[in-house]
């Protein structure tokens, strides 16, 4: 089990940092993509200024995969020459559920650099964003994403009962209330995945966030119904059926990591296999991007994915990190 420490920050601190935070994130999108940072954010496509970035030799990329008829309901595959039966990550990025690209480079590179060579495939998402789809409809593409990758996994090499969910801030909460509100994803004929790592998730407990003080951008996301918050807070949908989970938090935001100790709490008080970890000196970006390059880090998070499933441990095994 990984342990989290307790956390000590006065909530104007804590709120400050989070607003900062998410502003990190909405600026690093709009570095990969500057259409997204302004007024012409509706009319952007998913990669229309992503540039794709140089990855080891033997890796296959399958781009633009649709699983819908909008243009933002596409996946990018990542998987090793010949691959067979490969453990699938699956991927679902952050902006503040209003922005946000599948191949901007902080999401994939680290991790397709360091798991596809290990066996792995590697898929990541777009979907939907606001104002055209709330998060509940967000969740739900992100879904339908999942149950479409799993039904073409055999064709890539991989093995559709073997995914590992994995997001960042928005869509870390993404992730989230599809491991804790499970028959969102079992609607779209999603086969149950193996386990679900949340990157400093931005609202684990969303009413909780909603009923203290908060910055704008979750009024804007999440409305001011209370019901509606509560059937999109994965701490609130968490029961004893949940599928294993790991909650990584910045230990420069205390808000986040209070909210990942207390869902991590509530999952060990029901018997869910779930665990809590504070990178106290990795920024909100930084817990996303160095994810696969900074060696104690992701042997943490490997730790994890190790015991979801004895072939996962197997790969994982195969090349240590340098």
């Amino acid at each position: 089990m990984i342990r989290l420490r307790k956390l000590w920050s006065t909530p104007t601190l804590s709120h400050a940092l989070l607003l900062v935070a998410m502003a990190q994130s909405a600026c690093a999108t709009a570095l990969a993509d500057p259409a997204r940072s302004g007024p012409l954010a509706k009319a952007a496509t998913p990669s229309d200024s992503a540039v794709p970035v140089p990855l080891p030799a033997g890796i296959h990329i399958l781009r633009d995969v649709p699983y819908g008829t909008d243009r933002r309901q596409r996946f990018d595959v990542y998987s090793p020459e010949h691959a067979h039966d490969a453990p699938v990550i699956f991927l679902v990025h952050g902006g503040g559920w209003r922005r946000g690209t599948k191949a901007h480079r902080g999401t994939y590179e680290n991790k397709v650099t360091r798991w596809v060579p290990m066996g792995f495939i590697v898929i990541s998402a777009d979907y939907r964003v606001l104002p055209e789809a709330d998060p509940l409809e967000q969740a739900k593409d992100v879904a339908r994403a999942l149950a479409a990758a799993q039904e073409q996994a055999e064709s890539w090499g991989g093995d559709r009962r073997k995914f590992i969910l994995m997001g960042h801030s928005a869509g870390g909460h993404l992730v989230s209330l599809l491991a804790t509100a499970q028959g969102i994803a079992a609607d779209m004929g999603v086969t149950p995945w193996l386990g679900t790592v949340a990157l400093d998730s931005a609202a684990f407990d969303v009413v909780g966030t909603m009923e203290n003080r908060h910055p704008q951008l979750f009024d804007e996301a999440f409305g001011s119904d209370p019901d509606y918050w509560k059937s999109i807070s994965p701490y609130h949908a968490l029961t004893e059926a949940a599928r294993p989970i790991l909650a990584v938090c910045s230990g420069q935001i205390g808000y986040f990591c209070k909210q990942a100790r207390q869902f991590s709490g509530k999952g060990d008080d029901l018997g869910v296999r779930s665990a809590a970890l504070k990178k106290k000196d990795y920024s909100h970006l930084e817990v996303n991007e160095r994810l696969g390059a900074d060696r104690r880090y992701t042997r943490q998070v490997e730790s994890f994915l190790a015991s979801l499933d004895e072939e996962v441990a197997e790969r994982l095994r195969r090349r240590p990190i340098p």
